[in-house]
């Protein structure tokens, strides 16, 4: 679908007109992660004012910018990618003493969260020279803020990203991952995501939310036991396709022996199947059935 962005661009530069944009400032601008329209005004104003643009793949990024309205002369870009940033930086470096405004992009959501611009910005910044990041799209936070956060998760968020390629690397850091009681957030290509589901079936019955194309047309957003994620990914021929984020949720937090919640399901126990007993103290508590359903068969097993 083509869209015009003259209005967007006409009201990016109205309401950024009064703001401070220095000269010689790097700036680290989000772009979407997917859906054109997930673009800041004020992404948009710099994009257009910049004097070089730095970016992960000029190909892609021009085709973005264009997308937009916004085109830049082959002078105004710049390469700046995992295989040559540290060299490139040097180059940025300069142009910001020589008082241009550099925006850095990658090639879709946040720059330096698993992507290029980590080490660009440290050089930029170990260089006495000030850098200004403009906010917006990111996968992590997207699906952070869909897949809900229990009653008993209110230490934040551990960021994995990528684990390890490697099947012995990846089972130890699963390994750490089960006894890191916090939330944890992943992210996983296409043509590994079967392998990681597969890795991380030994995290049970632990809740997990994948989120596969996130912004896209084919969105999809579940919230499953660990274990099941292999059969989740099996059920289509499609969910092995786009790319991922996984939400790892947080361990409950321990019950003491004797509270309310093991008072309910000794009771209920006492009279109705474990799993009828986890479902109906579930629905009185509003506390979630995955952990509950551990905790009752611990009670079961002290009492055996």
């Amino acid at each position: 679908m083509n869209v015009n962005f003259d209005s967007a661009l006409t009201a990016a530069h109205a309401a950024a007109a009064n703001q401070m944009h220095p000269a010689g400032t790097l700036y680290v601008v989000a772009t979407p992660i997917g859906n054109l329209a997930d673009i800041s005004l004020r992404a948009l104003h710099v994009l257009s004012v910049c004097d070089t643009l730095a970016c992960e793949d000029t190909r892609h990024s021009q085709t973005l910018l264009r997308a937009y309205g916004i085109d830049k002369s082959n002078s105004h870009w710049l390469a700046v990618h995992q295989h040559n940033e540290a060299e490139a930086a040097v180059e940025v470096i300069r142009r910001l003493q020589a008082g241009e405004r550099v925006a850095y992009v990658s090639d879709a959501g946040t720059p330096a969260v698993s992507d290029p611009g980590a080490r660009l910005v440290w050089q930029v910044q170990s260089a006495g020279l000030r850098v200004m990041p403009l906010p917006g799209a990111s996968s992590v936070t997207a699906l952070l803020s869909a897949c809900g956060t229990p009653a008993h998760d209110s230490s934040g968020f551990v960021f994995v990203g990528f684990l390890p390629a490697k099947a012995t690397e990846r089972g130890h850091a699963i390994e750490e991952m089960r006894h890191e009681p916090r939330t944890q957030v992943l992210l996983e290509a296409p043509h590994r995501i079967e392998a990681l589901a597969s890795a991380l079936e030994v995290l049970g019955e632990r809740s997990v939310t994948v989120g596969r194309e996130l912004t896209k047309q084919f969105e999809e957003i579940a919230t499953l036991a660990a274990k099941d994620l292999c059969a989740w990914l099996c059920g289509h021929a499609q969910r092995t396709r786009g790319e991922f984020v996984l939400v790892v949720h947080a361990q409950p937090q321990a019950r003491t022996e004797g509270s309310d919640t093991d008072r309910l399901l000794k009771i209920l126990m006492q009279e109705l199947p474990l799993k009828t007993a986890v479902k109906v103290a579930a629905e009185i508590s509003g506390e979630a059935k995955n952990a509950l359903y551990d905790r009752a068969l611990e009670l079961k097993q002290a009492s055996a």
